[in-house]
């Protein structure tokens, strides 16, 4: 199960793995503080993710430019997908927005993967 939560709540047995997926580190959490792992790299890119908390694009804008990013780069969340078999993941994130954060489209598409990848199955191919 992938579910995702606030860095600033505090961990539970039910969480399971958890990784923060921001780019940035989140303001006022001393580092010792964050019981879990942190993939930046996992994040959207820091002009997308400029352009969205700026208003130039908006939610279902940025979707669509972080699901191109995610495709683009399967290096940094396909070991997600490992860490969710093996049980509970809970993704990490910084923003008060709880429904519109990067985390939601990272838990949507991480969900969408397994189902493609099935049991037994190879990798997808993103290349053009």
């Amino acid at each position: 199960m992938i579910r995702c939560k606030r860095v600033y709540q505090a961990a539970e047995l039910s969480d399971g793995q958890r990784v923060l997926v921001d780019r940035l580190w989140p303001r006022n959490l001393r580092k010792e503080a964050l019981d879990g792992e942190w993939l930046r790299e996992v994040a959207p890119s820091s002009e997308l993710r400029k352009a969205f908390h700026h208003g130039e694009v908006d939610f279902a804008g940025f979707t669509q430019r972080y699901h191109a990013e995610l495709a683009a780069h399967p290096e940094h969340w396909y070991p997600l997908l490992d860490l969710a078999a093996k049980g509970n993941l809970t993704l990490l994130y910084a923003g008060k927005d709880t429904e519109h954060n990067n985390a939601r489209v990272l838990a949507d598409w991480l969900e969408d993967e397994q189902e493609r990848r099935g049991p037994g199955s190879s990798p997808v191919c993103y290349g053009q």
